[in-house]
């Protein structure tokens, strides 16, 4: 997968600008709570699990499984056309935290809930590089 003009770009803001800097220098960074050692994804401003406040990040191992896919056959827009067929797939990170994400090199039929997966990354645009799992 690649970017093409009409992609869908994710936002970067002051929440997630250390998530998408990681991204950009090929590392998946996690939040991680200070007080409970809780790790957690999406990019947020408290912790999900004490609602502490004061959270780093950390770099992920970039390993992970898949927990749940499906392989899409019809493009939602023409820029994403020439992806057909693709697999989005929930990722069940090392870590602990979940995250959506596309599993690609491989073909999309031989995709299984359970195969372990690692990250590697799509540069879309000079600001973000997208995490993407491949089998390992």
């Amino acid at each position: 997968m690649s970017y093409q003009p009409g992609k869908h770009l994710p936002p970067v803001n002051g929440e997630s600008a250390p998530y998408w800097e990681g991204c950009r220098e090929g590392e998946l960074r996690l939040q991680q709570c200070a007080s409970c050692s809780h790790v957690q994804f999406y990019p947020r401003l408290v912790c999900t699990r004490c609602s502490g406040r004061r959270l780093s990040w950390i770099a992920a191992s970039g390993e992970g499984q898949v927990k749940s896919f499906t392989i899409v056959r019809r493009a939602v827009s023409e820029a994403y056309a020439p992806d057909v067929p693709y697999v989005v797939a929930l990722i069940q990170l090392a870590e602990g935290p979940t995250m959506m994400s596309n599993v690609i090199g491989c073909d999309p039929e031989t995709v299984e809930v359970n195969m372990p997966v690692r990250v590697t990354f799509d540069r879309w645009t000079e600001e973000i590089s997208m995490p993407m799992f491949e089998p390992t």
